[in-house]
């Protein structure tokens, strides 16, 4: 898991210890270096703050330090941009013993043709599902553009998928994202991959509608945010209350989006003014 940039001249470079546990990604531009490094099993990565606005994706970015050389010392907010945590890979085997346990207590045989390479398979899936747990999704709002745009910016029917956290039992749906710009946008399918990493996780609704618009509050700064959520819970629609036609919505909405009723309103006729 190393550092990906997208610019013309950097260079990536992996090296894998026999467990898997060593990793190194030196992003060159202007003169500034990136550099993940796993220290046994505790990885410290440490990357340059102006380098920052260079990155389009990361696996791991957990924490930001100066070097000798940077121009400027990194200010508070360039360290919470980054600030994601220690990595720690997934236990492949773990899953598959666990789950080898789980067929044994149900009372099913997991040494049979059709069961003997579940384990695996389950073990691949959690590590594909909860991979957002690995991935800081601020990487992806770093680049910024410079356009005069004082109406709402809304990218909808953004279409996701979730594991509940609760039942482990997925949720699906749909998010809708408006933000006001100060001055700047972000490239749209940046929205798109902040809302994907951060469905990645084990989760729940409330939340996931929270994170989304604090992150791009916080990382794009537009005068205004809201986001929209709706998703079905099979955690409700096949198991306990089994209501298949529920859905559930949830909203967070942020400076002028929550305190202006009139962009407030104007966001909520754009995301469900044309079903009537």
């Amino acid at each position: 898991e190393t550092g990906v940039a997208d610019k013309p001249n950097t260079r990536c470079h992996t090296e894998s210890s026999r467990r898997g546990r060593f990793a190194i990604a030196d992003i060159v531009e202007g003169g500034g270096d990136v550099q993940f490094q796993n220290y046994g099993t505790s990885p410290l990565p440490t990357i340059h703050a102006h380098c920052l606005r260079n990155l389009t994706a990361c696996a791991i970015v957990p924490t930001v330090l100066p070097v000798p050389h940077a121009p400027h010392e990194p200010t508070f907010a360039e360290l919470a941009t980054v600030q994601a945590g220690a990595y720690q890979p997934v236990d492949l085997a773990r899953i598959q013993n666990a789950v080898r346990e789980i067929l044994i207590a149900v009372g099913e045989n997991p040494d049979r043709e059709g069961l003997i390479e579940t384990p695996a398979r389950v073990a691949r899936m959690y590590a594909e599902i909860f991979s957002g747990l690995h991935t800081n999704p601020a990487i992806h709002l770093q680049k910024l553009f410079t356009q005069k745009h004082d109406e709402m910016v809304l990218v909808k029917d953004i279409e996701f998928a979730s594991c509940c956290e609760h039942h482990l039992l997925p949720f699906t749906g749909k998010a809708h994202i408006g933000y006001l710009p100060d001055g700047q946008v972000v490239g749209l399918s940046k929205l798109a991959r902040v809302v994907e990493v951060i469905a990645k996780r084990p989760q729940v609704q409330e939340r996931m509608t929270e994170d989304i618009a604090d992150l791009i509050m916080n990382e794009v700064q537009p005068r205004g945010v809201g986001v929209i959520i709706e998703a079905s819970h099979s955690c409700m629609t096949i198991r306990g209350v089994r209501k298949p036609e529920a859905m559930t919505i949830t909203s967070a909405v942020r400076g002028l989006v929550k305190t202006n009723p009139m962009t407030r309103s104007e966001l909520m006729s754009l995301v469900f003014g044309h079903r009537g």
